[in-house]
């Protein structure tokens, strides 16, 4: 099954997680310092909330989560054939999980796209001792802030 992913900046990650609690009628699916994440039924969505204080409310990326890396590679092979240009990252620690993806820039608007599946859970959000590294932290600077 795949889904959409909506990765939101939030200024307050407990009174997000309480209004989308209440707006899917699910509990996050994944909670730790600064992250959530929901993986809602119905519709079927990815909701993941990442706390940026003074950006909430704005896009920090969007995705599609894959079952696994074939289905991966299969995107990414259907996309580079469409002339979309990726960029390739594998066996990538993010968003407390181990992740096989791909990013799609060049959207007409700035939007980045992730197409990912996840391999494993992680304790840490990104690269070694939880540093806040993979390409959807915001401390890479790749939250689109608006």
């Amino acid at each position: 099954m795949s889904r959409v992913q909506l990765a939101l900046n939030v200024d307050d990650l407990d009174e997000a997680i309480g209004f989308y609690s209440k707006l899917f009628g699910s509990e996050p699916a994944k909670v730790r310092s600064g992250y959530a994440n929901f993986a809602v039924a119905d519709p079927p969505l990815k909701l993941v909330l990442l706390e940026n204080p003074g950006h909430g409310g704005s896009l920090n990326h969007l995705g599609v989560e894959h079952a696994t890396t074939d289905e991966v590679d299969a995107e990414q092979s259907r996309l580079g054939a469409a002339g979309l240009a990726s960029v390739d990252e594998r066996d990538t620690p993010c968003c407390y999980a181990k992740q096989d993806k791909f990013w799609v820039e060049g959207a007409p608007n700035g939007e980045r796209w992730e197409i990912y599946t996840v391999l494993a859970d992680s304790e840490n959000f990104g690269a070694e001792s939880g540093a806040v590294d993979c390409s959807c932290g915001t401390a890479a600077g790749r939250h689109l802030a608006g």
